[in-house]
């Protein structure tokens, strides 16, 4: 690899740290230093106040360290929020007359930095004098996350391979895209850089699946996932780098944080539809001026001081969302909501505010737009999951470990069983299963619709005939007195990875801004963390906030794993499929001449470090 090339990528990552703090006094941290610190008062921070526009995990969480780190009155904090619920896309809920439905699933790891800084502080709901963090610890410790299956094929048939990423040579192209700067590859698809070999991979199938990247997606994001999740490159086939909530994302996550906000008195307002945030241009300062809104079906202005400072959510996933039931497709709809909206508005008014049309427009036929949750109501189907898994589904305890990938489906079919009971309301015995097709535009393998067609039952028995249910009893298994499937459609649920350039994504705080700033997925952290992640929605807020008041502690650097021989040799050995290193794919005069370095290094603490990474 060029030197030149892998020194402006260091380059590059140093600039913009050193961008960053020329612009504001927040300012990263690492070690456990400032973690177990306490932040002193904020000088001013009683003449202030704070309207948070969205109550996903992004704004929840600017309220938390609003209260905990800026020592801001609750009182003083307003949330507005569109919908009659807290949460966003952490949700969980049992609609009317249609059953349990979680839209998508959350993936979380130990080096979710900002996210167990803020957990640290919320109180459990379900553990006297614990903290929330405490409990989820707790729970990982006692019942650990792993996969027993990861791959299946042929009517439910583990696939030979699966455990292994047969990249072979492809490997090469992924520690070239790594070492190639950002700069270089904005706008370009995951599919313009890698060689058609690399998609009939393990490794893609795997990676696709987990983190729902398409071949269209942007190569940049896929990179930054590369670089951020490299310390879990023997854990992915297997799901042990993952952790899982007890419950649903709703009642494990949202509820708490609700509580603790309730408990410091911050004032939460539902059915708030807010259109504009107008802004002002005094010379090179941008100044929030008036927030244009409607409630209760009358529009209303709050007119805003340099004090007021407004952390907007722009942008959302689960936004416009439609839901069918066991016998109705759910609509297809493109209609922007209100999150949208107001951020088409905002950036009409400084191009420093991003370019939103960018993720929800043109959004490709083929992408995923539907998942549907399934609740399984009787026993009798049970065998064909617990053979997979080598688990009880009724242990209350981890089960498929995240999902499973059918990869032999039309839809690219996967679906997913955590702990059950997955609502605290379920039914003994009945067994909640979440499914999701990552392809939109091709018939099924055994129902001939597209996902976007289909019912909740027709998708139930897709699934059904992938596992193995003998067809002639398929339509049975799945009717509402064995399996109520509810399919979502979520128009922009994969906006996050739409090829982008610098700035499509407003800063979090816009360089000149006074009292106007952007959080969740959305909004760009000058740190290069992964979007589609809890940790970066609670990363932009803890930014956001540290900024506006001068939050006096740092906020934790993302897990610099991809600065750490030790993890980029454990990575080389698992990306080869546990090879030793004179053993991996490589041109003869490359090996000719490695075997020569290592007769040099033969007592060196660089062989040392290869031993210990099981290359030699």
């Amino acid at each position: 690899m060029p030197f030149k090339t892998a020194f402006n990528t260091i380059k590059d990552e140093i600039l913009n740290y050193s961008n960053t703090e020329k612009r504001t006094n927040m300012y990263y941290s690492n070690g456990n230093y400032e973690a177990f610190a306490d932040a002193q008062k904020p000088a001013g921070v009683d003449n202030k106040s704070a309207y948070v526009i969205g109550s996903g995990l992004a704004g929840l969480a600017a309220a938390v360290f609003l209260i905990r780190d800026a020592k801001m009155k609750g009182e003083k904090i307003h949330i507005l929020e569109e919908l009659p619920v807290a949460g966003g896309s952490l949700d969980g809920t049992e609609r009317p007359n249609a059953g349990f439905v979680v839209r998508g699933g959350r993936e979380m790891e130990n080096h979710f930095e900002c996210l167990w800084d803020m957990y640290r502080s919320i109180p459990s709901l379900e553990i006297p004098g614990a903290s929330y963090l405490d409990e989820y610890y707790w729970l990982d410790k006692k019942d650990p996350n792993s996969s027993n299956c990861r791959l299946i094929h042929k009517r439910g048939e583990r696939l030979p391979s699966d455990g292994q990423y047969g990249l072979g040579k492809c490997a090469n192209e992924i520690v070239k895209l790594i070492m190639t700067p950002e700069s270089e590859i904005e706008g370009e698809t995951i599919e313009d850089y890698f060689s058609d070999d690399f998609f009939k991979t393990n490794f893609w199938a795997y990676w696709s699946t987990m983190f729902a990247f398409e071949k269209w997606h942007s190569l940049a994001e896929m990179r930054r996932y590369a670089m951020r999740f490299i310390h879990h490159t023997d854990g992915l086939p297997n799901f042990t780098a993952l952790k899982f909530n007890k419950y649903n994302q709703y009642e494990s996550m949202v509820k708490p944080v609700l509580a603790y906000l309730k408990e410091h008195k911050v004032d939460i307002q539902y059915d708030v539809h807010v259109q504009n945030i107008l802004v002002d241009h005094e010379g090179d300062k941008k100044i929030a001026k008036k927030i244009v809104m409607t409630k209760d079906g009358k529009q209303s202005v709050i007119d805003l001081t340099q004090d007021d400072l407004v952390f907007v959510t722009n942008g959302s996933i689960t936004e416009s969302s439609t839901y069918g039931d066991q016998n109705t497709p759910a609509p297809i709809s493109h209609a922007k909501g209100g999150s949208w909206k107001l951020w088409e508005n905002l950036a009409a008014q400084d191009p420093a505010f991003g370019h939103p049309d960018v993720f929800c427009e043109n959004i490709p036929e083929r992408s995923w737009f539907v998942s549907a949750t399934t609740t399984m109501k009787t026993k009798k189907l049970a065998p064909y999951f617990e053979r997979l898994t080598k688990r009880s589904l009724y242990d209350g305890r981890v089960n498929t470990g995240g999902i499973i990938t059918v990869t032999d489906s039309n839809w690219g079919l996967s679906f997913t069983i955590h702990r059950q009971p997955h609502f605290k309301s379920q039914k003994p015995n009945e067994i909640v299963i979440w499914i999701y097709a990552l392809y939109s535009d091709t018939e099924g393998n055994y129902i001939k619709k597209r996902v976007t067609e289909c019912t909740g039952k027709e998708i139930c028995e897709e699934l059904l005939y992938h596992l193995g249910v003998p067809e002639n009893e398929i339509e049975q298994d799945a009717s509402e007195e064995n399996m109520n499937t509810v399919p979502v459609y979520m128009p922009y649920i994969t906006s996050y990875f739409m090829p982008r350039h610098d700035g499509d994504r407003p800063a979090v705080v816009p360089e000149g801004s006074v009292n106007l700033a952007f959080i969740g997925n959305f909004a760009e952290s000058p740190t290069r963390d992964t979007v589609f992640t809890t940790e970066y929605s609670v990363r932009t807020a803890m930014e956001a906030v540290y900024t506006m008041l001068n939050v006096d502690r740092g906020v934790p650097e993302v897990y610099d794993s991809i600065y750490d021989l030790r993890q980029l040799l454990r990575a080389m050995y698992y990306m080869s499929d546990k090879k030793k290193l004179l053993d991996q794919e490589m041109p003869l005069p490359e090996k000719l001449a490695l075997k020569t370095g290592m007769k040099k290094i033969k007592k060196t603490w660089v062989a040392q470090l290869l031993k210990e990474a099981n290359l030699i």
